[in-house]
């Protein structure tokens, strides 16, 4: 694990697509676990404090989503611990082989989709390397295509293989399923889990999609007034059936967590996200309210 001083991070992932895969290393003392130990994380924008004194635990392998209301500071948190953001104060001490996947594929058009896995990776044998990654993530001979011949869920599969072949001790999910159809996103999610099984890094995964966060994770986390609000440990065996007793209490009481009250049954909150986010199909309509990244 390396602690990293926030001031001394690199710039925003939007300004490199190969941050995309994840940010270069900070230089630090290396501590012979791959948890996340985060501690008096503070972030704030013109004056507006959005993080304040946040406290984060991911134990070495353990999966943790992170929801929250509209603002709450989700991706702000996630860039954080990323080390994508120079202007947050606070220690955060993350495992040296990190990788990020976001919403957007941020796939280079120019280049072949095993170059896309591969870029920024040192070592040789890049294409081999390439192509195991793709044949995880079920792509099998498409190494050679082009990412405009790709659909939107084949474009997303290779920015989970440009994660994979860094075979990253913490893996950083933001919204990686959001731009999916619902179906695509069903398959999406249960390859992720498959992914996590078999190679157990840590996760952190930010979502609005609360029966995701509760199919997928060991703990979920409610970010609101600038820290942890809430936790719920999602002690159900997996694969999780939509109907567990239990599964059904903690997605009740998530949602009243996140201001959505009365039956929690399946359809009743799509206004509430169609009315605050860009329209986009979603497997679990029982959603916080999409956050403006500021």
């Amino acid at each position: 694990m390396s602690p990293h001083a926030p001031t001394t991070d690199p710039a925003p992932a939007t300004e490199s697509p190969s941050e995309a895969a994840g940010p270069v290393p900070p230089s630090a003392r290396a501590i012979d676990h791959s948890g996340v130990r985060v501690t008096g994380l503070r972030r704030a924008f013109d004056g507006r404090v959005v993080l304040d004194d946040v406290e984060l635990t991911i134990a070495p392998g353990e999966f943790v989503s992170l929801l929250g209301a509209s603002g709450s500071g989700k991706s702000t948190l996630l860039r954080a611990v990323g080390g994508l953001d120079p202007g947050v104060e606070g220690r955060i001490e993350v495992p040296e082989r990190t990788a990020i996947v976001f919403q957007e594929h941020r796939l280079l058009p120019w280049e072949r989709v095993w170059r896309n896995v591969t870029l920024g990776v040192g070592g040789g044998d890049l294409r081999r390397r390439a192509v195991a990654a793709l044949a995880e993530v079920g792509l099998e001979g498409r190494a050679d295509a082009w990412p405009g011949t790709l659909s939107g869920g084949e474009s997303q599969r290779v920015a989970l293989a440009r994660a994979l072949v860094r075979t990253p001790q913490l893996l950083l999910l933001d919204e990686p399923f959001g731009a999916l159809d619902a179906l695509t996103r069903l398959t999406a999610q249960a390859l992720v889990e498959d992914l996590w099984a078999e190679h157990r890094p840590s996760v952190l995964l930010v979502t609005h999609d609360v029966e995701e966060a509760l199919l997928l994770s060991d703990r979920a986390l409610l970010l609101a007034d600038g820290g942890i609000a809430a936790e719920f440990t999602v002690d159900i065996p997996r694969p999780r059936p939509l109907d567990h007793p239990r599964l059904v209490e903690l997605r009740t009481e998530l949602l009243a967590g996140l201001g959505v009250h009365g039956p929690a049954r399946r359809g009743a909150d799509r206004a509430t996200e169609e009315t605050t986010a860009p329209s986009h199909p979603s497997t679990a309509p029982a959603t916080a309210p999409r956050e403006n990244h500021p």
